[in-house]
């Protein structure tokens, strides 16, 4: 996932158609597709068809998300996205595609099982949100609203986790004018907990020029050594935090600006900032690029509000957080953050909201909204990123 990193200045088909004289008054133009070949006419895009390309983006994450479901139905049979065919169908290539995703999120399903976590039913739903035709190009935009039911394995998960991502099909048509699904591209900053794309990482960002603290990297082995939060020494409210949290996870404060998706990298820094303001922490004004300084509001924020490298900064320097020595330590309103990369310079941050008796701390975070997602499920998929974790 690419997370909004700032620097010291706030880093912040065609088709290609030949027209052939029409043989008679009012004939439709033929586009030429091949020497001697001709073809239908660009195909209309009708209720009808939008609906089909809703039903099958709703079978594609279906299957993704069903693959991850202990003893689920694609393990049964057919995927729900290969039933399709005729006008709107997958690809040869997306096929392929779809049966190698498949294929990883089964094996992040065991990887996942060996950590103790299992799923024992899952719902996804997709809403279409806009269709752009061009020719034989159609582009659909989707979300899609997944959650899934923790099995009992331990006894005291959470009932759920859930997530809603944004995704934009691309589906071309064929010489007789059916449309093929050929592309699917994740446009949140973030990662869901069925996606199968890397994140996208963002190059390395220049350092201040005075030594900001480096955090130290936590291990992700288990059991942990024991290390208890005292949950009243500090003064702060972690279960406001937690209530923030959980109130706005799949939504939107319009007290702060909404960095998903715009270019500049996520929201998810700027989400966890929102939560530990909700649960206590105080605004340090000041210059916007001064990693020592930390506010945030509808108009302005500083860097280390929103940056997942200068919140880093802030926090240590500021002795508002300290470094975790493994990521089963952490307990409600602690910060995870992480370095899928391993290039020095963090891409994600996400908050914890439950913890286990058991020792299993629970994470919410936006790019992608994701709500109570345990930490071993962020580890069974990214279990080559660095790991950063700060007890609050």
């Amino acid at each position: 996932m690419k997370t909004r990193k700032l620097s010291r200045k706030r880093r912040r088909a065609t088709i290609v158609t030949a027209a052939a004289a029409s043989v008679v008054a009012g004939a439709a133009l033929l586009p030429n597709w091949s020497a001697g070949a001709a073809s239908v006419a660009d195909p209309a895009v009708d209720a009808s068809t939008k609906a089909t390309f809703q039903r099958l983006a709703d079978a594609v994450f279906t299957d993704r998300t069903d693959a991850l479901v202990d003893n689920g139905k694609s393990e049964q049979g057919k995927s729900k996205a290969s039933r399709f065919s005729g006008d709107v169908r997958l690809s040869s290539t997306q096929t392929r595609d779809e049966n190698s995703a498949l294929s990883q999120l089964r094996g992040r399903k065991s990887r996942l099982a060996s950590l103790g976590e299992k799923y024992s039913s899952a719902d996804t739903t997709v809403s279409l949100d806009r269709t752009r035709v061009k020719g034989r190009h159609a582009t659909v935009a989707v979300t899609e609203t997944t959650t899934l039911t923790y099995k009992k394995v331990r006894g005291n998960e959470p009932k759920t986790t859930g997530f809603q991502a944004h995704h934009e099909l691309t589906f071309k048509a064929d010489r007789e004018g059916d449309w093929q699904l050929t592309d699917v591209r994740d446009t949140d900053d973030g990662v869901a907990v069925n996606q199968v794309a890397s994140p996208q990482v963002a190059k390395p960002a220049a350092k201040a020029d005075d030594g900001p603290p480096e955090a130290v990297r936590s291990a992700i082995t288990t059991p942990a050594p024991a290390k208890a939060k005292n949950l009243t020494a500090t003064g702060y409210d972690y279960k406001a935090m937690v209530a923030y949290a959980a109130k706005y996870w799949n939504k939107y404060n319009s007290a702060y600006p909404d960095f998903n998706g715009h270019g500049a990298g996520g929201d998810c820094t700027n989400f966890v900032s929102q939560s530990l303001k909700a649960g206590g922490w105080k605004h340090v004004p000041g210059y916007t690029n001064d990693f020592h300084k930390w506010f945030g509001n509808a108009d302005i924020q500083s860097d280390s509000f929103v940056g997942v490298n200068e919140f880093s900064w802030f926090a240590l320097s500021s002795k508002r957080v300290t470094s975790l020595a493994n990521v089963y330590q952490m307990d409600v309103g602690d910060v995870l953050q992480m370095d899928f990369n391993k290039d020095g310079e963090k891409d994600h941050s996400m908050i914890v909201t439950y913890r286990s008796p058991q020792g299993v701390p629970y994470v919410t975070y936006h790019s992608t909204n994701t709500y109570n997602r345990s930490v071993a499920s962020i580890i069974a998929s990214y279990p080559t990123a660095a790991y950063y974790a700060y007890r609050t």
